[in-house]
């Protein structure tokens, strides 16, 4: 089986054809010709996982997936959820980003949060989806040079580092991200054998 995953990170397609069996071959959007824009304008995850992926299926016919993923703190509504890559402005930066958090946070007590990840699968014309989860805290300050995004801000639950002091591997054992592509592989995999 060959797979489209519609992402032009291609960290998180080594991460993913890590846990992949033999059978499955991913490749990407540079593989396949396409060099625009992936559009992420939803209103949820989801939307924005599902719209993704349906540009590739549409214009290319090729069975593929795509994810989202947003952090969600209790004390700011939710925010900066669905608009979490471009929190501090469409072209910002994970720094910008993590300062504004914490700027809007500033001295509040309840720093719950939880990291969300959603993938969108469409194969075949099928469309299913699958999510991960994980919930922490967020540290009053930036700590950590490890990883991507909030890392240096998210304390996962039951521990006392942030992500970004974390070794990938101590990461990937419970980031939200890999729950839900562990949640994707294993459903491929079936699909193979």
């Amino acid at each position: 089986m060959t797979i489209v995953f519609a992402t032009n990170n291609r960290n998180k397609v080594k991460e993913v054809q890590h846990d992949l069996d033999g059978g499955i071959s991913l490749i990407t959007l540079q593989e396949i010709g396409f060099d625009g824009e992936l559009p992420e304008d939803g209103d949820t995850l989801q939307a924005n996982a599902r719209q993704k992926a349906s540009v590739i299926y549409d214009e290319y016919g090729l069975d593929c997936f795509s994810d989202d993923t947003g952090l969600f703190i209790e004390a700011l509504d939710g925010r900066p959820g669905v608009y979490s890559a471009r929190y501090a402005g469409p072209a910002s930066i994970a720094q910008n980003n993590i300062e504004k958090v914490l700027r809007e946070l500033g001295d509040e007590t309840n720093r719950n949060a939880v990291f969300k990840t959603v993938i969108h699968l469409i194969i075949d014309g099928e469309e299913m989806t699958f999510e991960g989860e994980v919930r922490g805290t967020i540290a009053t300050n930036v700590s950590g040079v490890e990883g991507f995004g909030y890392d240096p801000i998210f304390i996962p639950e039951g521990e006392s580092r942030t992500f970004a002091e974390m070794t990938t591997a101590e990461k990937n054992e419970i980031s939200h991200r890999v729950r839900a592509f562990r949640k994707l592989t294993d459903f491929l995999c079936v699909e193979v054998y």
